[in-house]
């Protein structure tokens, strides 16, 4: 692994610098709490890139889906930092502790960014890692690897192991900030990648206009890693979402639900999307980009606004999270420790409590 470019390195000084503002995340009932993880490492060229998943096709909800690693708390007494941790080691295998990551490899906590408000009503906590390969010609790696330049992509991913996710892929973490794919081999010449980078358009959210990102990361077979297949009795157990089984509930990180739950008359989001924004039609392993949209879209975004101190070419956002809505929401006797079935957040409700104040 090449040195950290003088780019990446500023980067990770602006995450380690940033203190987020004050959080309701410990406010809110534990069946609210959820949290995921932006796991960045270095390439072989010193730039940041980001690791992502494919959900499993098996799976009730979300399946085919781009998300980070993360989901619900378990207990009250997890912090945000190790709901993300456990959720990465159950879906892509990462170890929770640096002891137990191969030999050199560590794990850095950077920082957290302001909670999002998912339309399934979560309070979603983005939490900021770095994973660090050891030096080259290290004495911590193994032996008969001493030769060899560490590698993040070679010599971990591929030995993730993804139970509830069909793939691993990482993509170039300040392309978030960026309308075009910033490798030009991309999208010029004989290794063009068909198909765009960026798509989006604003809706009604929170009775605010709410931008809907989509991005479309080009993979190649060294960006992109496939579990093992899952029997399909395997995948729905994965995914249970009975009460015995809380932590197996609809991933949180999940900015757009399914239709059928939020695109009511009632509903806040207005205009309604088309159902087809929610799909993935055919096999999403077999396409040349994989598409990353919503709440892990504005995620992705705000983080890297944060870490390269400068907004994206793009129409976005201003604002960083949703803590004053979820503060706001709770005074409205919202997000309560009881999860009614098909609830959804009406325009009655949203009015109601942006007059709170």
């Amino acid at each position: 692994m090449a040195s950290l470019s003088p780019a990446a390195a500023a980067a990770l000084a602006r995450l380690r610098a940033y203190h987020p503002p004050a959080t309701q995340w410990y406010k809110l009932p534990l069946v609210r709490r959820a949290a995921v993880l932006i796991l960045l490492f270095a390439d072989k060229k010193g730039e940041l890139r980001v690791v992502l998943t494919i959900r499993s096709a098996g799976l009730k909800n979300y399946a085919g889906q781009a998300a980070l690693p993360g989901g619900k708390a378990d207990t009250l007494s997890e912090t945000p930092w190790t709901t993300a941790r456990r959720e990465a080691f159950e879906e892509i295998g990462l170890s929770m502790t640096n002891e137990d990551l191969p030999s050199g490899y560590v794990v850095e906590h950077l920082t957290e960014l302001p909670s999002n408000l998912a339309m399934t009503e979560l309070g979603v906590r983005p939490c900021v890692g770095y994973l660090k390969a050891p030096a080259p010609r290290s004495p911590l790696l193994a032996t008969g690897d001493a030769d060899r330049a560490p590698d993040v992509a070679r010599d971990l991913l591929p030995k993730l192991d993804a139970k509830e996710v069909a793939a691993v892929f990482t993509s170039p973490f300040h392309n978030f900030l960026r309308s075009e794919d910033e490798d030009v081999r991309d999208r010029e010449g004989e290794r063009k990648v068909p198909g765009q980078w960026y798509n989006g358009s604003w809706h009604s959210w929170h009775e605010s206009p709410w931008r809907m990102h989509q991005f479309y990361v080009p993979v190649k077979p060294s960006t992109v890693f496939r579990a093992k297949t899952i029997a399909a009795g395997d995948a729905a157990k994965e995914d249970d979402p009975r009460p015995s089984k809380p932590k197996h509930q609809p991933k949180a990180d999940k900015a757009t639900p399914s239709s059928q739950n939020v695109h009511s008359s009632s509903s806040s989001l207005q205009p309604p999307l088309p159902s087809s924004t929610y799909q993935v039609s055919g096999n999403v392993l077999d396409q040349r980009r994989y598409r990353v949209f919503g709440m892990t879209a504005r995620i992705l975004v705000d983080c890297a606004r944060v870490a390269y101190g400068e907004e994206p070419d793009f129409e976005h956002n201003s604002h960083f999270g949703d803590e004053d809505m979820i503060g706001k929401l709770m005074k409205a006797g919202r997000l309560g420790p009881e999860r009614k079935h098909r609830e959804v957040l009406t325009r009655d409700v949203m009015v109601r409590a942006a007059k709170l104040s």
